[in-house]
């Protein structure tokens, strides 16, 4: 039996609409044009507070950290009434986490939103009672890629840091399961700011329909056997 940790925004879900919506919210508040769709999808990925720093800096902006924690608290009040306006799992996702299941495999979720945000936004699309363990940036205190966040979520949810698989879909993931000497397997379809097969992680899908054959195959691999080679497209 293995634990599937999966990212959140990006990777299960893709929270893009809403983040980038309540973003746009809060700069047009501050007399600031809003962001792009297509732009603001590379913004996200390390958590809110990251979010509305790097809009800042897009427009030659930067605040006091006293003004970032104003905003992020705006932002924080509105995103939680607004997080599944628009926001939906992708696309096989359902059937990918009941394929894992039924093999006996774990799944849990580590992200660097907030864990009460991340069960809100899990409960209302239905997909919370999946996993074993939902763990944010403030569930241990700390965030990735501090590997021992990982770690920890993989106890959590009852498993062995030496049995699990990161599911992600930027850098962040990547170099949270590198540290934490887990597998990774990254989806293409996220939001990564850079080339997904740049990371080199250990597969690749383009698909969740893709996942649990990824997953088998990492699972009957020695550990890292693979580390450092091109990484595997499956699509």
């Amino acid at each position: 039996m293995l634990t599937i940790v999966f990212d959140l925004d990006g990777t299960l879900v893709d929270t893009a609409p809403d983040l980038i919506d309540t973003l746009n919210v809060i700069l047009t508040r501050e007399a600031l044009p809003p962001v792009p769709f297509e732009i603001g999808r590379n913004l996200i990925g390390g958590g809110a507070k990251v979010t509305i720093e790097r809009a800042l800096a897009a427009e030659g902006r930067s605040c006091p950290p006293a003004e970032i924690d104003r905003l992020y608290a705006a932002f924080i009040a509105h995103y939680a009434d607004h997080l599944a306006d628009r926001s939906r799992p992708f696309p096989h996702l359902e059937h990918a986490l009941d394929e894992l299941a039924d093999a006996g495999h774990r799944l849990a979720v580590c992200t660097n939103k907030l864990e009460w945000l991340s069960v809100r936004l899990l409960d209302t699309l239905k997909l919370a009672p999946r996993f074993a363990a939902i763990c944010g940036q403030d569930t241990f205190g700390i965030q990735k890629p501090n590997p021992e966040v990982l770690r920890r979520t993989v106890l959590r949810a009852g498993g062995k840091p030496a049995a699990a698989i990161m599911v992600g879909d930027s850098k962040t993931d990547v170099h949270t399961a590198r540290a934490a000497q887990v597998p990774v397997v990254a989806v293409d379809f996220g939001y990564s700011d850079v080339p997904i097969a740049s990371l080199k992680p250990d597969r690749i899908i383009s698909s969740y329909a893709d996942l649990p054959g990824a997953v088998a195959a990492l699972g009957a691999a020695p550990p890292f056997a693979e580390a450092g080679k091109r990484p595997l497209t499956i699509s």
